[in-house]
């Protein structure tokens, strides 16, 4: 598939992070590489099926749509003062700034950088690892709307379309879908 670049930056990259092992944080990097159909290189999700435990508990040959974990920056500023939390630290692989990433829709692509191309495939269902990191963290990623419907905070879930590396500072850029939008649904 051919993506041409849209537009300018959105929003830039904060931080990038991964970890090798299934734990909860991941560490803070100079630079990530997104590989097409897999995720980010040394990290314990990498791969074309689900790599979550408890995903692969109840089957392990679904397809991998938690490829690559994203939080913005605002929802750290606004848990500091509560739970001084940093990027990487709540398990995201990249943290943007100036990206209202809760509003995005299904099937959005990220344009990062100077090659990678990420596909928008959800929300992040934040499990009991966010309370065992913080004691009342996931209270805090968690809200009802005024019709009563659950608001999940803690980022969003993408897969890699294409191959790239990923800095502190790469411009992301943003291209929605066709209409009708489809809103974000937990993965």
């Amino acid at each position: 598939m051919n993506y041409e670049k849209i537009g300018s930056a959105s929003g830039i990259v904060l931080a990038v992070s991964k970890s090798n092992k299934h734990t909860f944080s991941k560490d803070n990097c100079s630079s990530i590489k997104l590989l097409k159909g897999l995720g980010v290189e040394g990290d314990a999700h990498l791969g074309k099926t689900v790599k979550h435990r408890s995903r692969v508990a109840s089957n392990p040959n679904q397809p991998n749509l938690r490829q690559v974990h994203l939080i913005h920056s605002e929802l750290l500023d606004e848990l500091k003062d509560s739970f001084n939390v940093t990027a990487g630290q709540m398990g995201e692989n990249i943290t943007t700034q100036g990206i209202d990433l809760l509003g995005l829709p299904r099937d959005t692509f990220l344009y990062i950088g100077e090659t990678a191309v990420i596909k928008v495939t959800g929300l992040r269902n934040p499990g009991v690892q966010i309370d065992q990191f913080k004691s009342g963290l996931m209270k805090a990623v968690l809200e009802r709307d005024k019709q009563g419907h659950l608001i999940r905070k803690a980022g969003i879930m993408s897969i890699v379309m294409e191959s790239g590396e990923v800095h502190p500072g790469d411009p992301v850029r943003i291209q929605l879908p066709p209409l009708p939008h489809i809103p974000l649904e937990r993965v």
